[in-house]
């Protein structure tokens, strides 16, 4: 297997599941944003983006999806949440939620406030994707507010891992202080693995 990737950016979402699951890969470290920054590596991946992942002939570029491919393909694992579980919706919805809901308005943020050049950025339109995503993350804060350690299904799962990202990257915009009390407390718990700190050292290396 192998994975194209940028320090903290949403392939850390697959970089992280390889590591929890104890799976042999190859990382390729790409600058960011790498459609600009690395040109040829639209040779390998014509739309820029990353994550880029391989598996034999198999190749996959959505970062949530690449969870339950691992979870399925190379399991089994407790990090998937099956169908006969009661949790399985849940879980299901975490991992769509965690890029179409939580991701999705902080890509906005970092565009506007980080990336493009001064004259361009349009601190109210981030200030506008910021509060947005802060208002969505209230429906993680509201399910671990009955005493639940773990997302889903009473233990660390993929869906920890997908949701886990979003707080990650509201790490770096700035925004994590602004999180509820009680997703700061499980994202805690995320980053006290030692499945993420092992994907923090493998792309430090």
């Amino acid at each position: 297997m192998e994975l194209w990737h940028c320090a903290d950016a949403r392939s850390f979402r697959p970089l992280w599941m390889l590591e929890e699951m104890g799976l042999a890969y190859t990382l390729h470290m790409l600058p960011f944003p790498p459609r600009w920054a690395q040109p040829d590596y639209l040779q390998t991946n014509p739309l820029g983006t990353i994550p880029y992942f391989t598996d034999g002939e198999a190749v996959l570029t959505e970062s949530s999806g690449i969870l339950p491919y691992l979870a399925a393909r190379h399991g089994p694992t407790p990090l998937a949440v099956e169908p006969h579980e009661a949790d399985y919706a849940l879980y299901i919805n975490y991992l769509f939620q965690s890029d179409a809901t939580f991701t999705f308005p902080q890509t906005l943020v970092l565009r506007y406030r980080v990336l493009e050049p001064p004259e361009k950025r349009q601190p109210a339109v981030a200030d506008a994707y910021a509060k947005w995503f802060l208002a969505r993350m209230s429906w993680v804060e509201a399910h671990l507010a009955d005493g639940r350690e773990w997302l889903c299904a009473g233990r660390f799962t993929a869906a920890d891992i997908a949701v886990g990202y979003a707080c990650l990257l509201s790490e770096t915009l700035g925004l994590e202080p602004q999180l509820g009390p009680l997703t700061r407390a499980w994202w805690s718990r995320c980053r006290d693995r030692e499945g993420f700190r092992q994907a923090k050292a493998a792309q430090a290396g």
